[in-house]
């Protein structure tokens, strides 16, 4: 039987030989909308509307905020914990941006090489895991956005945010999704590193970026290949050790989680986003928890984001 990774690899491959490598892909100018309103969503912790007493146990464990928004997809059942306060998504931006990537090419795009220098590598050094090791090659956008998401290769990440026109650009497409929330400023570490607490750039929600990622995986934002495509990808993104200690390390066997997670330098920036599919021929269950510690050399905890994670399923399967 042929596997859909498989269908998905030879599709890629077989259109892939039709296209100049080093052709540019085209795509619609995607111009950011207006800013949204400074209301809500706040950087500032929010009361919880509905109290889950387990999660804010958590939040006082570890001396932490979190912000979890979880939804069986089939129910409608939910779980939502400060699910609109702001925290930095780190990066958690690099399937959207692949995903902004894909929405602009076809699969055969895929197939174009993109070249960079050794300026691009060096202030990401230490997680540019696959790109180090290609500056004299360069690597094709397919390996760029595998780079991205299941290494989390910090240098592919921004490699993908300048295909699209930069940070900015992939907040304009994130408003063509309906999130008026996500805001997208610089790259990395800069996102990451020189964050701070009350700055609202390069942050997100945990509703936000989780229907984000429910509409670009499962839903309509992409093409029916290119939505494939991504899951692939996100399925298979356990190359981190973060990745492993996350959702991944709360469910039971057998079950699938597609995901990509977020990791601070400061503040114990944690976060993990991800489908969830109890079984093959089941609705999936969003699971999207974010979360920040006091003081700035706070490390993240996985620990934290797993127990999370845990309730939420616990509550919607």
């Amino acid at each position: 039987m042929i596997t859909r990774r498989a269908a998905i690899g030879a599709a890629v491959l077989l259109m892939a030989g039709c296209t100049r490598q080093d052709e540019k892909t085209a795509g619609p100018d995607l111009r950011p909308s207006p800013p949204p309103p400074p209301a809500s969503p706040s950087i500032v912790a929010s009361r919880p509307a509905q109290r889950h007493e387990r999660l804010l146990e958590l939040e006082r464990t570890y001396g932490a905020r979190l912000g979890v928004f979880a939804m069986a997809l089939g129910s409608g059942v939910t779980v939502e914990h400060r699910a609109d306060d702001r925290f930095p998504f780190c990066s958690a931006f690099k399937g959207l941006a692949a995903a902004a990537v894909l929405h602009r090419t076809s699969l055969s795009g895929l197939a174009q090489r993109i070249r960079f220098t050794w300026a691009d590598v060096e202030p990401n050094l230490q997680n540019a895991v696959k790109t180090q090791e290609r500056v004299d090659t360069g690597m094709t956008l397919g390996e760029l956005c595998d780079a991205a998401i299941r290494f989390s290769d910090g240098t592919a990440g921004n490699l993908l945010l300048r295909q699209i026109g930069g940070p900015a650009q992939l907040t304009a497409y994130l408003r063509t999704l309906g999130d008026t929330v996500t805001q997208s400023v610089r790259t990395e570490p800069g996102l990451h590193r020189d964050w701070r607490p009350g700055d609202q750039r390069d942050t997100t929600s945990a509703r936000a970026i989780g229907t984000d990622y429910q509409k670009i995986v499962v839903g309509d934002a992409l093409a029916g290949d290119a939505r494939a495509y991504l899951r692939d990808l996100m399925e298979r993104a356990d190359r981190t050790s973060n990745s492993k200690k996350r959702i991944r390390s709360v469910v039971p066997r057998g079950w699938t989680v597609a995901d990509k997670t977020g990791t601070g330098r400061f503040y114990g920036i944690a976060n993990d986003i991800g489908l969830v599919w109890p079984a093959p021929s089941a609705d999936p269950v969003l699971v999207s928890i974010m979360s920040s510690r006091t003081g700035r050399n706070a490390e993240a905890d996985n620990t934290l984001v797993a127990e999370a994670a845990r309730y939420a399923l616990e509550k919607t399967t």
